[in-house]
């Protein structure tokens, strides 16, 4: 292991500790962000700096945990990675993307003889920094084999899903469930709230009731989250309950769907998650001020 290298690109909020998980493991780990104090976190945690991402070429796996679909293709078409590879590469997408760019990404890399797997994943920064991680990949049976070095020290559960595009539709899939039920959640809460009943009551009521979720289950997750992208200077945009759903909107309509709640959700819970965020801030403003 410790003989074979990983590029990894993209030192966000699962990006970073993952390449922390990834030294602990004894890989040597090479990373890239335009961001250089995440290249330094990086650095602290066990990785060594690269200057541009085309010094990640001579790795053995490359590892992509950028914003989204644009990015992954701009790091591996237009600024030429794909084409420094070795044949002998593997390349893993841990990014959200549209199904359709990582089918696209597939066959720019069998062009080249280059093993490729669409693997979101999903389980926070926690699950990032321990490799506990789901991941939900798309990729051949043959591609799968070559990635699972990676994806084992990375994920505790490695769901086959099928051919690349299966990954991204499968974690589109995930982030809506999510999305609605912490959607649902908000809106029960400032239900019950206006009769004077707290957060707290409720979910200690709903605990073993059929409203639990894993959204309430790890309540006030957002409100880190959010707080954390705040820091980083996060684009809105570029935050997974405005991402994610708009890119379950286009994913649905490129195959003639209609999806009119991710639509609804896309609209109306970026401003929910931000909301209670600042309630939370305040919360704990007014707490520690005692």
């Amino acid at each position: 292991m410790a003989s074979e290298s990983i590029g990894f690109i993209g030192l966000g909020n699962l990006g970073l500790p993952m390449v922390a998980n990834l030294a602990e493991r004894s890989w040597r780990v090479v990373v890239y962000d335009s961001n250089g104090d995440r290249v330094a976190k990086a650095v602290a945690a066990g990785g060594e700096a690269a200057a541009e991402p085309s010094a990640l070429a001579a790795c053995d796996y490359l590892c992509l945990a950028v914003p989204d679909g644009a990015v992954a293709s701009a790091v591996l078409l237009d600024h030429g990675l794909l084409e420094r590879l070795a044949p002998t590469a593997t390349v893993l997408v841990h990014s959200t993307v549209l199904p359709g760019v990582a089918i696209d990404l597939a066959a720019r890399c069998a062009e080249r003889g280059i093993a490729f797997l669409d693997a979101p994943v999903s389980g926070g920064a926690g699950r990032a920094r321990s490799g506990e991680l789901t991941a939900m990949v798309g990729a051949t049976a043959e591609h799968l084999e070559r990635g699972r070095p990676v994806l084992d020290a990375e994920a505790n559960e490695i769901v086959h899903v099928g051919r690349p595009g299966a990954g991204s539709a499968v974690k589109l899939a995930n982030q809506l469930m999510l999305f609605s039920a912490l959607a649902g959640a908000y809106e029960a809460m400032s239900l019950a709230q206006a009769y004077g009943v707290s957060e707290d009551q409720v979910l200690n009521a709903i605990g073993s009731g059929t409203g639990a979720s894993w959204a309430t289950d790890n309540w006030g997750f957002y409100d880190k989250l959010s707080a954390d992208y705040d820091e980083a200077a996060v684009p809105a945009e570029h935050r997974p309950w405005s991402k994610d759903l708009l890119d379950v909107v286009r994913a649905a309509a490129d195959q003639q769907l209609a999806a009119p709640l991710a639509a609804l959700l896309s609209g109306v819970l970026p401003v929910a998650v931000q909301q209670h965020a600042e309630q939370a801030r305040g919360s704990q403003v007014v707490q520690s001020g005692r």
